[in-house]
């Protein structure tokens, strides 16, 4: 669960020197997660890209068991395509991702999601000529039936899905479908849960909202990795940031130390 909401005890770990950069040592490049041999997904030296389209080089990333970890940088950096080769999504290139200790790079979504990691893009989210039902039934596709205890605790964390029940997706608002997109990602119940720039679109008085739905989602025990254009609201909640510059690792620290290191502060948060 995430110490980036209070505990400081992550920062003063690191030290004086802020936040390390990737290259700095091979401990440091894996991070706590790789430290402490508990990672639940790992990722190493990760090449992919889209075609013949080279995106990322040699990407290495960990998410432990219940940590939030939030990947931030600036556009174009590639932050998105971590997310997608995670899931499957991308053009594989070279290096390894692992999840619960067994190799998943190289495998369709639809396998990937069978392993226990749900993914919410950004855009296309939902299906948006079926009902806010129906939506998360459909989260729920892979199973023989439709779980109804999930259904009910999906509503009880999302109450407005409830209450919009037979409403078609498409008429909802920005954050409605925020909520409905991860509530059919959370039908599955994953331990890992792949969240793509959720705060994008959102009226800004919905932001905060949002960023604390996902706080409570990880409280209750689902790992969380997200890419986040809210860096630094991002890195304020997170156990574990990454800094990614054109496609490659550049700093990874816990959330506060990124953001009290003046160097990032300055190149990536504006200041």
């Amino acid at each position: 669960m995430s110490s980036g909401r209070g505990d400081a005890a992550s920062v003063e770990e690191t030290g004086a020197g802020g936040a390390e950069g990737i290259g700095d040592a091979d401990a440091t490049a894996a991070g706590e997660a790789e430290a402490n041999g508990d990672a639940l997904l790992r990722v190493r030296d990760l090449d992919a890209g889209y075609g013949d389209l080279q995106i990322l080089r040699d990407v290495d990333l960990d998410v432990a068991a219940g940590e939030y970890v939030t990947i931030v940088g600036p556009n174009g950096a590639g932050k998105s395509t971590v997310m997608k080769s995670v899931f499957g999504l991308t053009t594989y290139m070279g290096g390894t991702v692992t999840f619960a200790e067994e190799p998943i790079h190289g495998l369709a979504p639809e396998e990937i999601i069978h392993r226990g990691v749900g993914y919410v893009p950004q855009n296309e989210n939902v299906f948006e000529s079926l009902s806010v039902r129906e939506n998360l039934e459909m989260g729920a596709y892979i199973l023989d039936d439709v779980p109804e205890d999930r259904i009910r605790e999906i509503y009880d964390r999302f109450p407005i899905l409830e209450e919009r029940e037979g409403q078609t997706a498409g008429t909802m608002s920005g954050g409605q479908r925020q909520m409905l997109a991860m509530g059919r990602a959370l039908m599955l119940d994953p331990d890992l849960l792949l969240l793509d720039e959720p705060s994008a679109g959102l009226a800004p008085d919905l932001v905060a909202d949002m960023f604390d739905r996902i706080d409570r989602i990880n409280d209750d025990g689902t790992s969380v990795l997200m890419v986040e254009q809210n860096a630094k609201e991002a890195l304020r909640r997170c156990d574990r940031g990454y800094v990614l510059v054109n496609g490659e690792n550049a700093y990874v620290d816990s959330g506060e130390a990124l953001l009290a290191d003046e160097q990032v502060r300055q190149d990536f948060l504006g200041g």
